[in-house]
């Protein structure tokens, strides 16, 4: 029996797990707020930060040397520094709803919530305009165990990938034991993720099955032009650390460590490396979160092992659905094209 994705293909195929968006599109606005939840009784979690300028609330916490061992949400959002309020929200959302660490008498709680962020200042517009408490608080009142919505929402809204349009991408797989494994990244990249010798996309053969048949090498004259386009992406901009970031959320449904937990984050950014070229440099803050429910028993060795290669091959599959679902976008501080529309002839029409 070989491993196959889940029903939704997504992050919410790990039973308990939601996932909402709040996204500001509207004039000077091009950046937006996703939010993970746990199940109630929350989630074992563990993080690797790889990134050389991350933006990060509440990471220390996951240490395995420390005593929190759950989280209640994980909160992944643009507006860089400005954006880490958005935690906040849900903060209040979850201690209204009577959730989180207990501290004394019933309602007396503290909810987890760690959070990343990724730079995307100013490409609506305004460059103060940054995710609040108030993304935060309509994420998690939209969050839902429905497939993850996929490409410019949420945290991937105001994305860059390469010089090209990054969004919100997501994958699964259920292993033959029947464990679930699933990602859902952000990419918004200093690397592209395509080879800028082929431009094939670098997820496209990490693909389970026939996921991305559809998706071929692009004509010579469309790649010419997407490397020029990308390198006026970042014409005049001087290379700052902070102003690209991969960040996202690995899950299981099985039973881990903290101390798990942060090897299969580590896992998974192996698996981003084989998505984005380069990965993890000076510029970016790449960040990964992982989750374990604990609804199934902790593995064995070998069990263990085959979840952790396959949270690698999920994040590389997410960031390949992230590619391909982004939407393109022009307005008067950016014009960015997504690999569909800069590259028609590689992408057939959706099966």
């Amino acid at each position: 029996m070989s491993p196959v994705p889940g029903p939704t293909n997504s992050l919410t195929d790990v039973a308990g797990i939601r996932v909402g968006h709040a996204t500001r599109r509207e004039d000077g606005w091009l950046t937006g707020t996703s939010v993970v939840l746990a199940p109630d009784a929350g989630a074992v979690a563990g993080v690797d930060v790889r990134g050389g300028a991350p933006g990060t609330r509440e990471t220390d916490l996951l240490d395995p040397r420390n005593l929190v061992d759950r989280v209640n949400a994980v909160v992944l959002t643009g507006g860089s520094a400005f954006g880490l309020a958005a935690a906040d929200g849900v903060v209040q959302s979850l201690y209204a709803a009577g959730l989180g660490w207990p501290m004394g008498e019933p309602g007396e709680v503290v909810p987890i919530v760690p959070a990343a962020v990724l730079f995307d200042l100013g490409r609506g517009g305004e460059f103060g305009h940054a995710p609040t408490a108030s993304e935060g608080a309509d994420a998690f009142d939209v969050a839902s165990a429905d497939a993850v919505v996929q490409g410019c929402v949420g945290a991937g809204t105001g994305a860059r990938s390469g010089g090209m349009k990054g969004g919100v991408g997501s994958a699964s797989v259920v292993l033959d034991d029947g464990t679930t494994v699933a990602a859902l990244v952000v990419v918004n990249s200093f690397g592209a993720p395509y080879d800028e010798q082929t431009g094939e996309l670098l997820a496209g053969r990490h693909g389970l099955g026939d996921e991305f048949a559809h998706v071929t090498l692009p004509a010579a004259h469309e790649l010419e032009a997407a490397r020029e386009r990308a390198a006026a992406a970042y014409e005049g901009q001087p290379m700052r650390p902070g102003m690209a970031t991969v960040i996202g959320v690995i899950a299981t449904d099985v039973t881990l460590t903290k101390a798990q937990c942060q090897k299969v984050s580590g896992l998974g950014h192996d698996g981003l490396a084989r998505a984005v070229n380069p990965v993890h440099t000076l510029l970016d803050g790449d960040t990964l979160f992982t989750l374990a429910t604990g609804e199934r028993p902790a593995p064995e060795l070998p069990e263990l092992h085959a979840l952790m290669l396959a949270a690698g091959e999920c994040v590389t599959r997410a960031v390949g659905h992230a590619v391909l679902a982004a939407q393109s976008v022009a307005n008067g501080s950016v014009d960015l094209r997504s690999y569909r529309d800069a590259f028609p002839s590689a992408v057939r029409m959706a099966r």
